[in-house]
């Protein structure tokens, strides 16, 4: 099958800069995309549904001997998060060190170390940032009590004094050095999935339960070759959350129509289902991983630190399915592969770049592409199952070639067991299962 039409549904992560700055970042990662592969790509503006909770562009793409039109709908969380992040500062300080603490005492950190170190130093760093800062303001402060009591100042004047010295340097430091730590934007991630663990945000629940109507009406009445989902960062519970609530909407979605996918990247999952309350989550989990008309693609990657390499989202928390289960499959992707060998060895360092080139224009064709993916002629399906021969049809000068790939891609066959890949040298080898 060559795609067509497609449908991508895209769910964001926890990012306050929302649809503006992500819009900017996809039209210009496409004009990169139609350069790596000499296509021909168009977008068009956004626009916004009546409620402003959903924005959407088409982008038509066309290769040779292929013509793709994609519909992209955006779904929207940001100001939700903008509202986080205005809280007072001495309250996502607390909260988020009360939160920490409570995770440390119930062993969640513990899990989270194995299950990934990386992950598990990553949601430690600003704490440890927010100590440092502390510390240094309270040095300063308790260099300026000797200095009043050396003058004779009374001791609950240099108390006072040495405590507003303390705390307006600690918001000075977390103020000014925030677009280097990025440590308030952190804290105030733990503490929003910590809520939404407990069911504690119903303003979340109540959002995704709308987009969860939004979907099913999408595939209902959609003409799409295939209808994927996609969820990057804290989007992929929230896209897992969604499609599970959809199917308790209509148990029947997607057995007629088009083809849907889950397309999950750079995931997080046990940032919310490692919670002992998070039990509704867990269970919708195991709904996907049986679930006979939906495919799952969960995509990790190495060097990306924020997100769960070597993880299972099944087993890993503890759940158990037997020959039942069909999903998700595992793709392992070499970001190394993706990025120019001169740019690799910087680009590796920068995390927050490292997390978004899941969503963003490749610099040497490869596989894995989201683009590719979001424009191309080959179904997401046909592209894990035979990633050679969807690299081929798309970058081959020779029509023999082509077809060959197309012949392949149209072979019938499981694109992969749940838990594993097959995806040849252009990814990494089958993941353990960890958590």
């Amino acid at each position: 099958m060559r795609v067509q039409n497609r449908h991508i549904i895209y769910v964001q992560g926890y990012d306050p800069r929302g649809l503006a700055q992500y819009y900017r970042m996809f039209r210009t990662e496409l004009r990169k995309f139609g350069r790596l592969y000499q296509v021909a790509a168009t977008i068009s503006r956004p626009h916004s549904s009546s409620d402003g909770e959903i924005a959407s562009w088409s982008i038509e793409t066309k290769g040779e001997n292929w013509h793709t039109r994609t519909t992209y709908d955006f779904l929207r969380f940001e100001d939700f998060i903008q509202n986080d992040l205005a809280a007072p500062i001495w309250r996502i300080v607390l909260e988020a060190v009360w939160i920490y603490w409570r995770l440390m005492f119930r062993g969640t950190i513990a899990r989270f170390w194995r299950a990934n170190w990386r992950f598990a130093t990553f949601i430690t760093w600003p704490h440890i940032i927010l100590l440092l800062e502390a510390v240094g303001a309270a040095a300063i402060a308790f260099v300026f009590s000797k200095g009043l009591d050396a003058l004779g100042a009374p001791a609950p004047l240099n108390f006072l004094a040495a405590a507003a010295i303390f705390f307006a340097l600690l918001w000075g430091a977390l103020r000014y050095f925030e677009n280097q730590t990025y440590v308030l934007y952190l804290l105030c991630d733990t503490i929003w999935t910590w809520q939404f663990a407990h069911r504690d945000r119903p303003e979340w629940d109540q959002r995704i339960d709308r987009f969860a109507q939004y979907l099913t009406d999408v595939v209902r009445s959609s003409n799409a070759d295939e209808i994927v989902i996609v969820g990057h960062s804290s989007g992929s519970f929230l896209a897992a959350e969604m499609l599970a609530r959809a199917l308790k909407r209509d148990p029947t979605l997607g057995r007629t129509g088009p083809r849907l996918m889950l397309l999950t990247l750079g995931g997080n999952f046990p940032i919310v289902g490692f919670h002992k309350a998070a039990s509704d989550f867990r269970a919708h989990l195991a709904e996907l991983a049986v679930a006979p008309q939906i495919d799952w693609i969960d995509c990790q990657a190495r060097k990306d630190v924020m997100n769960f390499f070597l993880f299972d989202p099944i087993t890993a928390h503890g759940i158990e399915l037997g020959d039942s289960r069909r999903n998700p499959t595992i793709v392992r992707v070499r970001f190394r592969e993706i990025i120019k060998p001169e740019h690799y060895n910087v680009f590796r360092w920068q995390f927050f770049r490292v997390h978004f080139q899941f969503v963003m224009a490749n610099e040497r064709p490869h596989a894995y592409d989201f683009f590719m993916i979001v424009c191309g002629p080959v179904p997401l399906r046909e592209r894990m199952a035979h990633p050679d021969a969807a690299l081929a049809v798309v970058t081959a000068n020779d029509g023999a070639i082509r077809e060959n790939a197309w012949a392949a891609l149209d072979a019938p066959g499981r694109y992969g067991a749940p838990g594993a890949t097959d995806l040849g040298s252009y990814m990494e080898p089958s993941a353990r299962r960890r958590g």
